[in-house]
């Protein structure tokens, strides 16, 4: 009993000195560089976007900011990187639709929980897809599309960045929303797809309107409809889906920054401040707006409560094509 009564205050002291350790720690964040982990190949339009804002958040935390590319298995092995990587704050995800909207709903043996494993940070940028069609193929709206669809099932050729990436799962859904029957062709990445696009060799495509803009302003090929709510500033004379014809139709890519779980409130605070202070910027808002991506922002907690409803909106997406990979 000696013993553990002297033991006693020096435990306490021990505690008491981890505790201080730790919020000193957290209020000299960030005393190193800060990384951020792409799960993406470099110059897609994710890598794209983290480049755009990661020398902001430099300038707002005062610590370099690094990029990062840890691209594979659809974002996958990047994402799970971060949700193994310390929380301490010097490791963060530039996460998108695919990482923490559509990977939890089809792949069978995901090492990662979308949710329970990461802390939201910051809705960053929404990403609207345009469908487009190749001049040559005759379609110039949706009504055409979805006409020719019905008198050709399986016939209709629309190309996809692969199996489970975003243009897949909005093939997929076009379909099962109007009741189509189309023929999905999988490439290895949004760019070969767009070269047989351009080449004439399949029918349609979606893809963002950041690179499928250029080709539209040069006739190369035919904008559809987009798949955000509202009119795109981009494109403003390119109807929505949901005005097409496809009701109820309104999905977009994402991009946003996580945290590990467990990473102090106040970090993922100055970091969620850094973003939206860029957001409010004229010059990056006018950037965003003109390549076709509209800025969000807002509260860790709006982010949160976005990506529970995405894993919601992609479950039922994938639940009815029945897609899923191991």
């Amino acid at each position: 009993m000696k013993l553990k009564n002297l033991l006693a205050p020096v435990a306490a002291m021990w505690m008491l000195g981890g505790l201080c350790g730790a919020a000193q720690a957290e209020a000299a964040w960030p005393a190193k560089p800060v990384t951020i982990i792409v799960p993406f190949p470099p110059g897609g339009a994710t890598d794209v976007m983290a480049r755009l804002f990661a020398p902001r958040i430099e300038a707002a935390i005062g610590r370099p900011v690094v990029v990062e590319n840890k691209a594979g298995a659809g974002g996958t092995i990047g994402t799970y990187q971060v949700a193994r990587a310390r929380n301490d704050g010097y490791t963060l995800l530039w996460g998108t639709v695919a990482t923490h909207g559509i990977g939890p709903n089809i792949y069978k043996n995901l090492a990662y929980d979308a949710m329970a494993d990461f802390a939201p940070v910051v809705h960053v940028v929404d990403q609207p897809y345009v469908l487009v069609a190749h001049p040559s193929k005759k379609i110039t709206t949706l009504a055409d599309l979805l006409g020719q669809a019905r008198e050709r099932p399986g016939q209709i050729s629309v190309a996809t960045a692969g199996v489970g990436t975003a243009a897949h799962m909005l093939f997929e859904k076009l379909q099962s929303d109007t009741g189509t029957s189309m023929l999905g062709v999988p490439y290895k990445g949004a760019g070969p797809a767009m070269a047989d696009l351009l080449g004439g060799q399949v029918d349609l495509a979606f893809d963002v309107i950041l690179t499928t803009a250029p080709y539209i302003a040069a006739g190369k090929l035919v904008p559809l409809a987009v798949t955000s709510g509202k009119r795109s500033q981009t494109l403003p004379n390119v109807p929505t889906m949901v005005e097409a014809g496809a009701k109820g139709f309104v999905a977009s890519g994402w991009n946003g920054l996580f945290a590990p779980r467990g990473t102090p409130q106040a970090v993922v605070e100055k970091i969620n401040a850094a973003v939206n202070e860029a957001l409010q910027s004229p010059e990056i808002s006018r950037r965003l707006l003109s390549e076709g991506s509209i800025p969000v922002g807002g509260t860790a907690a709006d982010f949160s409560r976005f990506i529970k409803a995405e894993i919601q909106i992609w479950g039922d997406v994938a639940r009815q094509a029945n897609v899923s990979m191991d």
